[in-house]
């Protein structure tokens, strides 16, 4: 209750305050007249007081007026209080006049102040009538004012008055006469000012109700009004024979590069190009509605099979491929579609959203399909916040390591660097292997997380070694695409290496040659060369498996070939394999970059590799990956080795 009277108190005292800037000229034009009476017929010293009196009070009145103008915001309820005592007290101010002209008995004096009185009466009657807490006060102070002639008049001396007493009566009543028309005008414009601020606010509250239900950028519905929409869809009853209520839910693929490395214009951009596309092909089907980030859902009644479901989730993620212009790039994302299906009426829309969660983060690891349909008996348990916890957890602990697989010279069989490959060392499963944990990191989005622990132990690892005399070689680090996608990403990783300028000399960064056909391969050619600048090596990983051309090998800048276990692994069993690496090790030749064998387990391999002319490998054959201490001591067996024959030779010279 109290919250109301103060709302309508504040909105009825903005609007009094533009109807007081709209009424100054009258009220100062008759004050004048008031003024200039008490000059000719009182005292002109108390004319001169009341007149400077009137003239502070508008101005006050007036700059109270344009500050409320430009307040766009609701009045606060001080504000409005203040605002109306200045208001109420300038307006009785003006009324003092009326009681001296009353006190001197004379008729038409007595006369000037009662039509003064009732021509401000007709004037707040007419203009603040549909305001009536504005109008309720103004009205009191006028009736005070009215017994307060009354009182003055009482015990004066009567006289008639003079003739120029009654013309300025007269005068006064003409005055009155026009007060009363022009109040009335003044009206009309009220009541116009009004029904203007009640377009306004009906605008205003439909404005919100949209946004309230919909989606700022796109204009597409936000989750609550979908999900509200989604429900009165579902099938009331469980029919058999009636369609399927599908509820497809759609994530961007290679938006996020796209906002870092152009801007978050061109993300919008992207946003608005996708949700216009899917309202266009939903149409008066179904409804459409943006979840928040790069996340769209759609819910469509009554499809007839479950093919159809995932033909449609088919058709929605081809084409959201079709670029988008911006500028004069053109923009391409994908999208990974998870769909869930029901024709129970006891299935919540929740739950439904749920399970296409699922299904659309098996389609986004699944490259071989855009669109996948929930299926509850393959479907794997979603990470949880505690999962996410435990990882950072254990990175900060220190039980996610780097481990060493040592590279091999094949023509000396010395250590010329190491691979670092991550290793669990959980404290209750034991060691686990990458394949363990690395999809959950990606899963809940830590690769960056990752990348940043793993490249800061290797370079700790290797400025350990370098200040003990030992040199570890190249050792290099897996790099995912998303750092070298997004400047902030590169700027983390650079910013890291800076602080260990002695070890980032023996850095390189692995990346797979897929990332050059990736949607944001300019930026990625563009954060090879600035890495390679900072003295870090780049290594193309499991060449021949992925898909750059000639064309990419010609243009990138890069150290090193790492050629895929699946052709070391059959070099000297099959021709082709051998044809295969043949080439690749011309390849590396001609461009004038380092080789290396991955997977290398075998002595007839390695033998088949020498007469290949490969002259470095990884692999089983020369020791698994291995903690550290293990590598040092390694490096250490190799170090005295080689002091040893130097030794040697030093002796037989």
């Amino acid at each position: 209750m109290l919250s109301t009277l103060l709302y309508n108190f504040t909105q009825q005292t903005r609007m009094a305050v533009a109807i007081t800037q709209h009424d100054q000229l009258a009220r100062l034009g008759t004050a004048l007249i008031l003024v200039l009476t008490c000059w000719g017929f009182i005292d002109p010293n108390i004319a001169y007081s009341w007149a400077l009196a009137i003239v502070g009070a508008e101005i006050v009145i007036s700059v109270v007026g344009k500050l409320v103008t430009f307040m766009k915001t609701p009045l606060r309820n001080r504000v409005a209080i203040l605002i109306w005592t200045i208001n109420w007290a300038m307006f009785t101010l003006q009324l003092g006049p009326t009681i001296l002209l009353a006190q001197t008995g004379a008729l038409p004096l007595f006369a000037i102040a009662l039509v003064w009185v009732f021509a401000k009466f007709i004037r707040v009657s007419h203009a603040y009538a549909a305001f009536p807490i504005q109008c309720g006060t103004l009205i009191f102070s006028l009736l005070g004012a009215t017994v307060s002639i009354f009182f003055a008049s009482y015990g004066a001396p009567v006289s008639a008055g003079t003739l120029p007493q009654w013309t300025v009566a007269g005068l006064a009543m003409v005055v009155y006469m026009i007060n009363i028309s022009e109040a009335a005008s003044l009206q009309n414009q009220v009541m116009k000012d009004l029904d203007l601020e009640k377009q306004k606010a009906e605008t205003r509250l439909e404005e919100l109700e949209f946004f309230a239900n919909h989606d700022f950028l796109t204009g597409l519905l936000n989750r609550p009004a979908f999900e509200d929409a989604a429900v009165r869809m579902l099938p009331r009853r469980r029919y058999r024979d009636k369609g399927y209520f599908a509820y497809f839910l759609l994530d961007l693929d290679g938006f996020k590069p796209i906002n870092d490395s152009y801007s978050h214009e061109a993300g919008d951009t992207v946003l608005k190009a996708v949700a216009k596309r899917l309202k266009q092909f939903v149409g008066s089907r179904g409804v459409v509605a943006r979840l928040g980030g790069d996340e769209f859902a759609v819910a469509l009644s009554n499809l007839p099979s479950i093919d159809v479901a995932i033909h449609i989730g088919e058709e929605m993620a081809a084409l959201l491929k079709t670029p988008i212009k911006y500028g004069d790039d053109r923009l391409t994302v994908g999208a990974s579609v998870g769909i869930a299906l029901t024709k129970d009426a006891k299935q919540t829309v929740k739950t439904l959203a749920a399970d296409a969660d699922q299904a659309m983060f098996q389609a986004k690891n699944d490259p071989s399909c855009h669109a996948r349909l929930f299926d509850a008996s393959v479907a794997a348990p979603r990470l949880s916040n505690n999962d996410r916890e435990s990882l950072k957890l254990a990175m900060r602990e220190h039980q996610i390591l780097p481990y060493f697989q040592p590279k091999i010279a094949l023509q000396t069989g010395e250590i010329t660097g190491f691979e670092a490959l991550a290793r669990w060392e959980h404290p209750t499963r034991g060691l686990m292997l990458p394949g363990k944990f690395l999809p959950s990191i990606h899963q809940l989005g830590l690769h960056g997380d990752f990348l940043l622990h793993t490249t800061e132990c290797v370079l700790e690892a290797v400025t350990q070694l370098l200040e003990e005399g030992l040199d570890p070689g190249q050792v290099s680090v897996n790099v995912p695409e998303v750092t070298l996608a997004t400047l902030s990403g590169r700027e983390e990783v650079l910013t890291l290496i800076g602080r260990y300028p002695q070890a980032r000399q023996k850095l390189t960064f692995e990346v797979t040659e897929d990332v050059f056909i990736a949607r944001a391969g300019n930026i990625i050619q563009e954060s090879i060369t600035v890495f390679r600048k900072a003295g870090i090596r780049i290594s193309l990983d499991d060449f021949g498996t992925g898909f750059a051309s000639f064309k990419n090998l010609r243009e990138l800048e890069f150290d090193e070939l790492k050629l895929d276990t699946a052709f070391v692994r059959d070099v000297g069993q099959s021709n082709d394999a051998d044809v295969l690496v043949q080439g690749f090790l011309d390849i590396g030749n001609g461009l004038n970059v380092t080789v290396i064998a991955e997977g290398v387990e075998t002595p007839q391999q390695l033998s088949r590799l020498r007469r290949m002319g490969c002259e470095f490998a990884q692999g089983f054959l020369f020791g698994k990956a291995q903690p550290i201490a293990e590598a040092r001591l390694l490096l250490l067996a190799q170090a005295q080795l080689a002091a040893e024959e130097n030794g040697a030779q030093g002796s037989a010279a």
